[in-house]
């Protein structure tokens, strides 16, 4: 126990280092390749810390037999949206909230209204149909899989060709800064001054890749020991407890984001990772395992497109997004935690 315990921990410690490496790659490659907020925001930042919790349940599925495995995959494919919508839209409206306090920034949140009404839509059109279809149309998966990939191509599309402004700052690669400061033979101006290359952006993301992979399958195989030897489900395991760590990424940036004043991309994270959660991994669900979404499984799904519902609507009436509805995510988190711990207990 002690050893599965070790494992998970250094195995949660790999992925987030790995997603914050990625992160940081796609913002530089956002940056030479002159993209807007949106792109870097809710495609290339969103994608990259969204590949944690997109491989657990590709790693569950595939690698790993059994019903715990099997259950813990469709766990942190449903758990990823419920996380976003929940804790990480809360977290972004107590930064606000902490930061007007004490007097950093007003209470207030800047939205690229065009672009986060998109996202939240293709959420609610996606999630939905990936939710309720299937219980209502027999052998629809196929279809709903395929519909669901093309409909994220056609996002990204109108993405790209929305309107939005372009990326004022942006870190310098790690790798970057690693090399000339091995080298000492350059002060930090004149690495920043020094242009990045593609090969070595590309070099960094791939190391990324390789780091979060092998993070992910001892966190699978580490979680399925420990939820079993504790007696739990690893389906409710999974999502309440795997997804908390594996959207740090995207927690960390958009409250890093958040303080920096950078709002428009802090909320693009979340939204965007919302949309690609929504498509991919649940397409992964449906071809590959049962998917028959029943109790606390489906109230996390209503809790997300609820919340989304509300956000949605806040958006269509003030055309801005109050801090104050993001608080609400909290409350959802809460909620569906004592609902877990009541279901145990019974």
């Amino acid at each position: 126990m002690v050893f599965e315990t070790l494992y998970l921990f250094i195995s949660l410690l790999l992925i987030l280092l790995g997603a914050e490496v990625f992160t940081n790659g796609v913002e530089c490659l956002g940056r030479r390749l002159s993209l807007s907020q949106a792109v870097v925001g809710s495609l290339l930042a969103a994608v990259g810390t969204a590949l944690p919790e997109t491989i657990l349940p590709f790693v569950a599925i595939f690698l790993h037999s059994g019903e715990a495995s099997n259950r813990i995959g469709v766990g942190a494919i449903l758990g990823a949206p419920f996380m976003l919508a929940t804790l990480a839209f809360f977290l972004v409206g107590f930064t606000v909230l902490v930061s007007f306090l004490i007097k950093k920034r007003p209470f207030q949140i800047s939205i690229e209204y065009k672009s986060m009404r998109r996202d939240i839509i293709f959420f609610l059109i996606f999630y939905s149909c990936a939710i309720f279809l299937p219980m209502f149309i027999q052998n629809s998966n196929l279809f709903i899989a395929i519909a669901l990939v093309i409909g994220y191509v056609y996002y990204v599309y109108k993405t790209f060709s929305g309107e939005s402004e372009g990326i004022l700052h942006a870190e310098e690669l790690y790798l970057k800064k690693i090399y000339y400061k091995a080298r000492g033979s350059l002060s930090s101006e004149c690495i920043v001054k020094t242009s990045t290359g593609l090969p070595l952006i590309l070099s960094q993301v791939f190391l990324a890749l390789v780091i979060m992979i092998s993070g992910a399958h001892v966190f699978v195989d580490a979680l399925s020991k420990i939820s079993t030897s504790w007696g739990i489900d690893p389906l409710l395991f999974a999502l309440l407890v795997a997804p908390v760590a594996t959207e740090l990424p995207e927690k960390f940036n958009s409250v890093t984001w958040t303080i920096k004043g950078r709002d428009p991309l802090a909320l693009g994270n979340i939204t965007g990772a919302m949309v690609f959660q929504s498509t991919f991994p649940v397409s992964l669900g449906l071809l590959s395992t049962e998917w028959n979404i029943t109790g606390l499984a489906l109230v996390s799904a209503i809790m997300a497109i609820s919340i989304s519902i509300i956000i949605l609507i806040n958006l269509l009436i003030t055309k801005r997004l109050s801090p104050l509805i993001l608080l609400i995510g909290a409350v959802f988190y809460i909620t569906y935690a004592v609902l877990i711990i009541i279901d145990q207990r019974t």
